[in-house]
């Protein structure tokens, strides 16, 4: 489950120490101050300033790796499908693409980046509630691996356009297992009521179905039960809930070469439990592994959150006279929405060294946007922090950058790639005036406006 953002609890914040030994991308020189890979991450902010996004190709490739190997280990045939909505940037596609990942898409935007990033078409999997006729379209012409098909409505629209375009479109269905992830409620996705899959008891009668339609070609079973999950647990039972369909399938007289097990693997954003790479692979051999099937994964937060930081400077304490003072960050809720959205703990980290040793107190750290939700976190025991100092939020390359916005008419934020020892600005930070540059004015609102002026 997300942490709340109130920090209110019993056990005490971890330390600076302990949130730097658990994450080996990281570590502190008492000269250069926080570093990432073998770049000082003072570096980037000079040349950048703040608010600054910044990923570790590194860590990318390193959980990519560990993740593959744990699925060798377990002698699965599993492809990974990296999850575009985690972290969307073409430089993080690429660097995945590299070591060998697909992904899965939620719309015709995502498709094309991945498209772009290099990522063949049959290494692309359309996942999603809503797909529009044009985005169905757009994947039926780019010959993608698969569209995961929501409902039975879908099903009959893709039929009608894949058969008028003379295209077959290889179906999985999303099924809903009705299992409880027990992760947060807004990152839930796998139990009735959800919006998302076919119900379970219906799955099998929607397979026959789809394979007498025209133009479409049903080649297995998909399902996601949500995100942010340590406990292998819901993952057995959901994926044996499948294996189940795949056999009353292939008793009635139909193929099924594919399982779709989604994603959902969770991190250890404060000290929590993190999901075990060998744990799912287990759950996956267990319950899937002699079925014969083709398995694919779609994992997004676990690969991309830990690679990545947002940096911010402190432009002002404000003490009260009674309660923690409110450290205000130059980042805010349309930077790093989680906290806001999600009530979600993300470790705070000092750029310089002698800053990481100060004292700790405890803190309500704030943004600027005029918002109260504009919170990271209250009653944060912190190293005592001054006007002008700068900061690292953790693991935040997942669901960070990508879920940013112009809110209070503030630019987006800055980003840049680390790699080993190099770094590059890979978005610059976006100018003001590019948030009105698309805008207009109707000629009578001006008229109207011009004749009034004085």
């Amino acid at each position: 489950m997300a942490s709340p953002a109130s920090d209110l609890r019993a056990e005490p914040d971890p330390s600076v120490a302990e949130l730097l030994a658990a994450r080996a991308q990281l570590r502190m020189d008492p000269f250069e101050g926080l570093m990432l890979e073998e770049v000082a991450l003072r570096t980037v902010a000079d040349a950048l300033g703040t608010p600054v996004w910044v990923t570790s190709a590194g860590t990318l490739r390193g959980r990519y790796r560990q993740l593959a190997d744990a699925l060798d280990e377990a002698g699965l045939d599993a492809q990974l499908h990296y999850a575009v909505k985690a972290n969307d940037h073409l430089a993080v596609l690429r660097v995945l693409q590299a070591e060998g990942a697909g992904a899965d898409v939620v719309s015709a935007g995502e498709l094309r980046r991945a498209l772009l990033a290099g990522i063949a078409p049959d290494r692309i999997v359309f996942s999603g509630v809503g797909k529009s006729d044009d985005e169905l379209m757009l994947a039926l012409d780019s010959s993608i691996a698969q569209i995961n098909v929501e409902s039975r409505e879908e099903l009959d629209r893709l039929s009608v356009l894949a058969d008028g375009a003379g295209r077959v479109a290889r179906v999985v269905l999303r099924v809903n297992p009705d299992v409880d992830a027990n992760t947060h409620a807004k990152i839930s996705t796998g139990r009735a009521g959800d919006k998302f899959g076919i119900a379970h008891d219906e799955a099998p009668g929607l397979y026959a179905l789809a394979a007498t339609l025209p133009a479409i070609e049903p080649i297995g079973f998909a399902v996601h039960i949500g995100s942010q999950i340590a406990d292998p647990a819901p993952f057995r039972a959901a994926y044996a809930r499948v294996a189940a369909l795949v056999r009353q399938v292939r008793a009635a007289g139909h193929a099924v070469s594919t399982v779709d097990c989604g994603g959902g693997l969770g991190i250890g954003y404060r000290d929590e439990p993190a999901g075990s790479p060998r744990a799912l692979a287990h759950a996956i051999r267990l319950t899937l592994g002699g079925l014969g099937l083709r398995l694919l994964l779609e994992p997004g937060r676990w690969l991309a959150a830990p690679a990545g930081v947002l940096l911010s400077r402190v432009v002002r304490v404000k003490r009260q006279a009674e309660g923690p003072p409110f450290v205000v960050l130059d980042c805010a809720m349309n930077d790093l929405l989680r906290p806001s959205l999600y009530d979600s703990w993300h470790g705070v980290v000092p750029l310089s060294a002698r800053d990481a040793v100060a004292p700790a107190l405890p803190v309500h750290l704030v943004g600027p946007v005029c918002e109260t939700g504009d919170t990271l976190a209250r009653g944060r025991l912190m190293p005592e922090l001054s006007c002008g100092a700068r900061v690292a939020i953790l693991d935040t390359g997942a669901y960070g950058s990508v879920m940013s916005s112009t809110y209070n008419a503030r630019p987006l934020a800055a980003q840049a790639l680390v790699d080993g020892a190099r770094w590059a600005t890979i978005r610059p930070r976006q100018p003001v005036a590019a948030l009105w540059a698309g805008e207009s004015v109707p000629d009578w609102i001006a008229a109207a406006g011009a004749g009034t002026a004085g």
